[in-house]
Protein backbone atom coordinates (compact mmCIF):
# COMPACT_ATOMS: atom_id res chain seq x y z
CA UNK A 1 0.00 0.00 0.00
CA UNK A 2 1.14 3.48 -0.80
CA UNK A 3 2.17 5.91 2.19
CA UNK A 4 -0.13 8.54 2.06
CA UNK A 5 2.18 11.26 0.93
CA UNK A 6 2.43 8.87 -2.11
CA UNK A 7 -1.38 9.25 -2.30
CA UNK A 8 -1.32 12.57 -2.10
CA UNK A 9 1.25 13.56 -4.80
CA UNK A 10 -1.55 12.40 -7.71
CA UNK A 11 -4.64 14.49 -6.90
CA UNK A 12 -6.24 14.67 -10.29
CA UNK A 13 -8.53 18.05 -10.98
CA UNK A 14 -10.15 16.52 -14.09
CA UNK A 15 -13.15 17.76 -16.19
CA UNK A 16 -15.97 15.20 -17.06
CA UNK A 17 -19.40 13.94 -18.71
CA UNK A 18 -21.62 13.08 -15.81
CA UNK A 19 -22.95 9.61 -15.74
CA UNK A 20 -26.03 10.72 -14.08
CA UNK A 21 -27.30 13.44 -15.88
CA UNK A 22 -24.74 14.00 -18.96
CA UNK A 23 -23.36 17.17 -17.58
CA UNK A 24 -20.36 18.36 -18.99
CA UNK A 25 -18.11 18.98 -16.06
CA UNK A 26 -15.39 21.55 -15.16
CA UNK A 27 -12.51 21.54 -13.56
CA UNK A 28 -12.81 22.65 -9.65
CA UNK A 29 -11.51 26.29 -9.92
CA UNK A 30 -11.50 26.66 -6.11
CA UNK A 31 -8.13 24.46 -5.79
CA UNK A 32 -9.00 21.13 -4.93
CA UNK A 33 -10.60 18.24 -6.79
CA UNK A 34 -13.57 18.02 -8.72
CA UNK A 35 -15.26 14.89 -7.31
CA UNK A 36 -19.20 15.33 -8.42
CA UNK A 37 -21.80 16.99 -10.47
CA UNK A 38 -22.44 20.71 -9.72
CA UNK A 39 -25.86 19.78 -11.48
CA UNK A 40 -27.73 16.53 -10.30
CA UNK A 41 -24.56 16.11 -7.36
CA UNK A 42 -24.24 12.28 -8.39
CA UNK A 43 -20.93 11.40 -7.69
CA UNK A 44 -18.95 8.35 -9.00
CA UNK A 45 -16.54 6.01 -6.88
CA UNK A 46 -12.68 6.49 -8.54
CA UNK A 47 -11.36 7.89 -5.42
CA UNK A 48 -10.08 6.66 -2.51
CA UNK A 49 -8.15 9.48 -0.98
CA UNK A 50 -10.23 12.52 -2.97
CA UNK A 51 -7.99 13.21 -5.98
CA UNK A 52 -6.20 10.08 -6.13
CA UNK A 53 -8.77 7.97 -9.05
CA UNK A 54 -7.40 5.02 -7.31
CA UNK A 55 -10.56 2.96 -6.14
CA UNK A 56 -12.09 -0.34 -8.76
CA UNK A 57 -15.28 0.13 -7.57
CA UNK A 58 -16.52 2.42 -10.27
CA UNK A 59 -20.54 2.54 -9.03
CA UNK A 60 -22.62 5.65 -9.16
CA UNK A 61 -22.79 7.34 -5.83
CA UNK A 62 -25.75 9.08 -5.14
CA UNK A 63 -26.36 11.76 -2.40
CA UNK A 64 -28.34 10.81 -0.06
CA UNK A 65 -27.74 13.68 2.60
CA UNK A 66 -26.71 16.36 3.85
CA UNK A 67 -24.80 18.23 6.65
CA UNK A 68 -23.25 21.51 7.78
CA UNK A 69 -19.81 21.04 9.49
CA UNK A 70 -18.89 23.70 11.49
CA UNK A 71 -15.50 24.07 9.93
CA UNK A 72 -15.49 22.95 6.35
CA UNK A 73 -19.04 24.10 5.66
CA UNK A 74 -21.76 22.30 3.89
CA UNK A 75 -20.91 18.37 3.17
CA UNK A 76 -22.71 16.45 0.79
CA UNK A 77 -22.87 12.43 2.07
CA UNK A 78 -22.88 9.68 -0.73
CA UNK A 79 -23.97 6.09 -0.78
CA UNK A 80 -22.18 4.13 -3.57
CA UNK A 81 -25.06 2.29 -5.38
CA UNK A 82 -22.63 -0.67 -6.57
CA UNK A 83 -20.23 -1.41 -2.84
CA UNK A 84 -22.57 0.42 -0.34
CA UNK A 85 -19.56 2.75 0.96
CA UNK A 86 -20.23 5.90 2.65
CA UNK A 87 -18.47 8.72 1.38
CA UNK A 88 -18.38 12.58 2.64
CA UNK A 89 -17.70 15.55 0.36
CA UNK A 90 -17.19 19.49 0.38
CA UNK A 91 -19.72 21.15 -1.19
CA UNK A 92 -18.33 23.96 -4.17
CA UNK A 93 -21.67 25.87 -3.74
CA UNK A 94 -18.87 29.10 -4.30
CA UNK A 95 -16.63 27.67 -6.84
CA UNK A 96 -15.96 30.50 -9.38
CA UNK A 97 -16.21 28.03 -12.44
CA UNK A 98 -18.94 25.59 -12.06
CA UNK A 99 -20.90 26.36 -8.70
CA UNK A 100 -22.84 23.08 -7.28
CA UNK A 101 -26.58 24.21 -7.46
CA UNK A 102 -27.81 25.07 -3.82
CA UNK A 103 -31.53 23.97 -5.38
CA UNK A 104 -30.43 20.87 -5.89
CA UNK A 105 -28.89 20.59 -2.19
CA UNK A 106 -32.05 22.04 -0.71
CA UNK A 107 -33.71 18.84 -2.79
CA UNK A 108 -31.46 16.22 -1.20
CA UNK A 109 -31.45 17.78 2.13
CA UNK A 110 -35.53 17.27 2.40
CA UNK A 111 -35.82 14.28 0.52
CA UNK A 112 -33.08 12.69 3.81
CA UNK A 113 -35.25 14.95 5.83
CA UNK A 114 -38.54 12.91 4.74
CA UNK A 115 -36.75 9.32 4.85
CA UNK A 116 -36.58 9.80 8.81
CA UNK A 117 -39.59 10.76 10.01
CA UNK A 118 -41.66 8.59 11.09
CA UNK A 119 -44.49 8.36 9.27
CA UNK A 120 -43.04 8.73 5.78
CA UNK A 121 -43.57 6.27 3.45
CA UNK A 122 -39.78 5.03 3.26
CA UNK A 123 -40.40 3.33 7.28
CA UNK A 124 -43.42 1.70 5.64
CA UNK A 125 -43.56 -2.25 4.76
CA UNK A 126 -46.97 -3.22 3.54
CA UNK A 127 -48.64 -0.27 4.19
CA UNK A 128 -47.60 -0.90 8.23
CA UNK A 129 -45.31 1.61 10.20
CA UNK A 130 -41.88 -0.25 11.04
CA UNK A 131 -40.94 -0.49 14.46
CA UNK A 132 -37.56 1.06 15.54
CA UNK A 133 -35.21 -1.24 17.44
Amino acid sequence: MASSEEKFRYVRNEGFVCEHCGAEVRPLGGGSCRNHCPRCLWSKHVDEVPGDRASQCGGMMECVAVQQDASRGWMLVYRCKRCGILRRNKAALDDPIQPDRFEELLRVAKRAATRCRPDSQDNRVDGHQQEDF
